[in-house]
């Protein structure tokens, strides 16, 4: 089944550009994406990034439209307490999330079932729901904590992959790094990208 709808979370943790640049992919994919940003994710991208983003989320959303040259609807932005939103409910929630990057603070309260904000909400349904889950950390060195919160959303079916670029493919850029993730991420997703060839493609051309 072709994915039409996913629920994209951008958090806090370094990394912003791995989370703009998948949006921009699924655009590109002609899938529609809400959009979850989170206040400390908002000044994460001024530091890291020269996306101005605005601060309401009408406002983002008709900036993240325009930037990512998508059509009317095909992005669309939630706050922290939108609790009437389609991502809040296991009847209205696309059927895959992805949080990335995802901080630990979050990682830490999806594992817990916090759900004190619409993105821990979110990741609530699609683990309840048996929904796909991709959560993407950014963090070094990983904590004790942090790393049982992982084996334990690994054992409730969520997919955690480390914002951990690889070199096999040579990268030259700063760009190249952010796709491999990007690519990984999408691949996961089963969208179909070619921002880097799978593993072995070259043997069976």
């Amino acid at each position: 089944m072709k994915l039409d709808r996913v629920t994209l979370a951008i958090t806090g943790a370094s990394g912003a550009q791995y989370g703009l640049r998948l949006l921009e992919c699924l655009v590109a994919a002609d899938i529609q994406v809400m959009v979850l940003i989170s206040r400390a994710a908002q000044v994460v991208i001024a530091t890291e990034t020269d996306v101005n983003l605005p601060g309401g989320t009408a406002e983002q959303e008709q900036f993240l439209t325009t930037h990512c040259n998508a059509k009317a609807g095909q992005i669309r932005v939630f706050g922290r307490e939108q609790w009437m939103s389609p991502v809040a409910s296991g009847s209205g929630a696309p059927s895959a999330m992805v949080v990335c990057p995802c901080s630990t603070g979050t990682l830490s309260a999806i594992a817990c079932g916090a759900s004190n904000n619409l993105i821990e909400r979110a990741a609530d349904v699609a683990l309840k729901e048996r929904r796909q889950l991709i959560l993407v950390p950014r963090e070094a060195p990983y904590s004790e904590i942090h790393l049982e919160h992982m084996l334990k959303l690994t054992r409730m079916g969520a997919v955690v992959i480390p914002a951990s670029p690889g070199f096999y493919n040579k990268p030259t850029s700063v760009e190249d790094m952010i796709d491999f993730v990007v690519a990984r991420i999408l691949n996961q997703l089963g969208v179909e990208q070619d921002l880097m060839p799978r593993w072995g493609d070259d043997l069976i051309r």
